[in-house]
């Protein structure tokens, strides 16, 4: 083609590109999600990872919502309770100081919403204690119950060695998730099916139905979603989040430096 009548349709090319970019549909916003890893009880003793920590940390993230270890018909009983006096008496959310002594105070501070996203029911718990009973108990299982109490111990070992027992750093990353599933992957193998909705892969799969829900609800708004739970939670929900491409995971790290 010749010289001249490339040059000639130089204008004709210039338009349709203008064009194409006039028509090009805008990036929609991701949100930012973080999973943080919880010690429950722990953060009412631990020196250095305790409520105070917590406190700091969630004041760094700035999530706009927070999605909690609470189960969805337990959230308006503990939120007409902490109205009412400042206080939580529902049972279930009793048990995490995360959410008592921080979570809710900080909710009349920051603008946040608390999405309830636990899979548990009390009867599924009390079903999946009654048949762990009965297999310790039981003489043709021995070999599982052994197979499980010796991956427990060999877990807790390996965390303790570490020297990083309730380090928050080191509960946020895959060596611990790695140290966790010694135990958990053992547990989840010998006796999920059997434990029904109470097996390790199973009530992670009810509880994540209520995190991917809350996610699809509010898709692409370009929020930040802060994900709070038990850290032995924290591999399987990782390793399922890494599957979107409609949400950015964010490292806790950063965070975690500015609460030095």
């Amino acid at each position: 083609m010749k010289l001249k009548h490339l040059l000639s349709l130089l204008p004709i090319m210039i338009l349709s590109c203008v064009q194409q970019q006039d028509t090009q549909v805008p990036e929609k916003p991701l949100n930012e999600v973080l999973v943080l890893g919880a010690i429950h009880g722990g953060h009412n003793t631990d020196p250095v990872y305790n409520t105070t920590y917590l406190d700091k940390l969630i004041r760094e993230i700035k999530p706009d919502y927070i999605l909690a270890e609470i189960p969805p018909d337990r959230m308006q009983e503990a939120m007409k309770g902490f109205k009412r006096d400042d206080s939580i008496s529902e049972p279930r959310v009793m048990r995490f100081p995360e959410y008592v002594d921080v979570v809710f105070p900080l909710s009349k501070e920051l603008d946040f919403e608390i999405i309830p996203t636990a899979g548990w029911t009390r009867p599924m718990a009390e079903e999946r204690s009654a048949k762990l009973r009965a297999i310790s108990k039981d003489s043709s299982r021995v070999e599982d119950w052994k197979a499980y109490t010796t991956a427990n111990q060999l877990s807790d070992s390996l965390y303790k060695a570490t020297g990083k027992v309730n380090d928050p750093y080191f509960i946020h990353t895959h060596t611990y998730d790695s140290i966790q599933d010694v135990a958990l992957q053992t547990y989840n193998r010998l006796f999920n099916v059997e434990l029904g909705l109470g097996g390790w892969e199973n009530i992670n799969i009810a509880h994540y139905w209520h995190i991917e829900k809350a996610l699809e609800t509010h898709r692409y708004k370009g929020k930040r979603m802060l994900i709070i739970y038990g850290a032995g939670h924290k591999g399987w929900f990782l390793r399922e989040l890494r599957k979107r491409d409609d949400i950015k995971l964010l490292d806790m790290k950063p965070f975690l430096d500015k609460v030095k």
